[in-house]
């Protein structure tokens, strides 16, 4: 038996509102939550066309196997990062015209495992063994309205079709329980005299990944509270009289990172000549959200540590492209963008996107109604943080620069104490090799 889809009706609608307009397809993506028993799946957004196609609508009827895999998966990449925690990318869906309906499950296949791909290529987190792997296609005959829903298993290249269960129902997410944190950022990224020559990018990726497992490690209070993995998350909630769905809950999260490594963990002193550092800090706003049907401790802390590992590396990778488009010259310091969040309608989750210091409400607006292809209105607009909350400094020593990619330098040597005893213990066997020879020298010419 497959896999069972609980569709928000409003999603329903939109996917009947799209109109192909002489185009062969549209295709989009399905974003929503997973779970152990079901799949919830909550928005609706399709890929917008590139410029050459908006100015040629009426081109010759290409087949499914022309699809732009790379345009669709940027387009995954970009919406993904205005996903708070506990939202994924679900799948993909494609509306054809009757002639093409025979044609478009091996161009499902090739695009859904191509965004995991890219999409996982960036994570700073690993996917658990327990995990729901599986990924939807939906197809929509556009004449006969026939729909026809299957799911892959994107961690196994080798995997078929299955079929899954589509099912509509109202006010899905109305009662989505959200959980809050504020996590203080404070990550120091020595620079080794070889990895100076790398490029600001390069060297900030690795040491997130560091810290990375810091967070995935900590200890998560909620509520104030240790609660046990298993533990139901509204155990202990009181409930509304009457009212016999869940009312909106909102949890409040806490983050102890652990500054000592366990007993069975071994540590050296590790001696590096550096050459610079690069260096984080500053508050930023983790939200993540999840179902309201017996939801799991564990669940909810994996959300929350997802959303904190994806925002501080999507700010990162957002400027990045910003110093890379508008050609920023190389300085000290670098402001992070803000998290502003935007509620869904008829929902309790709230989508997020980023902005800088001088980009206004409006650019905001538009970059959310492309990307979502959903109109919001700007009094919705909810920055999370003040301006410069989060920033990025850099210190390099005059003769090395973060952003040359000239040839690389021969690596230097990590040298530990134990690494160096080792290396000087050949001098010292022939130095005391010498000296008693010199001994046994003089007393045999004493006698």
């Amino acid at each position: 038996m497959g896999r069972t889809y609980i569709v928000e009706e409003t999603v329903g609608q939109y996917l009947s509102s799209i109109n192909l307009q002489e185009k062969p397809f549209v295709s989009g993506l399905l974003i929503g939550q997973s779970s152990s028993q079901k799949d919830y799946v909550i928005l609706a957004t399709r890929t917008p066309p590139k410029e050459e196609q908006n100015d040629n609508v009426k081109q010759p009827r290409a087949k499914l196997d022309n699809l732009d895999e790379e345009w669709a998966t940027e387009h995954a990449s970009q919406v993904s990062r205005m996903l708070p925690g506990g939202l994924v990318v679900l799948g993909i869906f494609i509306i054809t015209t009757l002639e093409l309906a025979d044609d478009f499950q091996n161009a499902l296949r090739r695009l859904i495992f191509s965004m995991e791909k890219s999409m996982s290529r960036k994570r700073l987190w690993n996917v658990t063994e327990d995990e729901v792997s599986e990924r939807v296609t939906l197809h929509i005959c556009s004449s006969t309205k026939k729909i026809s829903c299957r799911t892959y298993d994107v961690q196994d290249p080798k995997s078929s079709a299955r079929p899954a269960d589509w099912k509509y129902q109202s006010r899905v997410s109305a009662s989505w329980l959200s959980l809050d944190c504020t996590v203080h950022v404070n990550i120091h990224i020595p620079l080794s005299a070889t990895s100076v020559s790398y490029t600001l990018e390069k060297n900030t990726k690795s040491g997130l990944t560091r810290w990375a497992k810091q967070i995935e490690n900590g200890v998560y209070l909620i509520n104030g509270q240790v609660k046990g993995n298993d533990c139901d998350l509204l155990e202990g909630q009181k409930k509304s009289r009457g009212n016999t769905q869940a009312s909106a809950h909102s949890f409040d999260v806490r983050v102890l990172t652990q500054l000592l490594l366990n007993s069975d963990h071994r540590s050296t002193a590790t001696v590096q000549i550096c050459s610079g550092s690069v260096n984080l800090r500053g508050n930023v706003k983790c939200r993540a959200y999840i179902h309201s049907n017996r939801p799991k401790v564990k669940d909810a802390v994996q959300a929350v540590k997802r959303d904190i590992l994806n925002t501080v590396a999507d700010r990162c990778e957002i400027l990045f492209e910003d110093l890379l488009l508008n050609e920023i010259p190389e300085k000290k310091n670098y402001e992070l963008p803000q998290r502003v969040f935007v509620p869904l309608p008829g929902s309790t989750v709230m989508l997020c996107d980023y902005k800088f210091g001088d980009e206004s409400a409006e650019e905001i607006r538009d970059h959310f109604s492309e990307m979502l292809d959903h109109e919001i209105q700007i009094e919705d607009l909810e920055i999370a943080e003040e301006v410069n909350t989060a920033c990025m400094t850099s210190s390099v020593n005059s003769e090395a620069s973060l952003t040359n990619t000239s040839e690389e330098q021969p690596e230097q040597p990590k040298k530990t104490i134990g690494v160096k005893i080792q290396q000087n213990i050949g001098v010292i066997a022939a130095l005391a090799v010498a000296v008693l020879a010199a001994g046994i020298s003089f007393h045999y010419f004493s006698d």
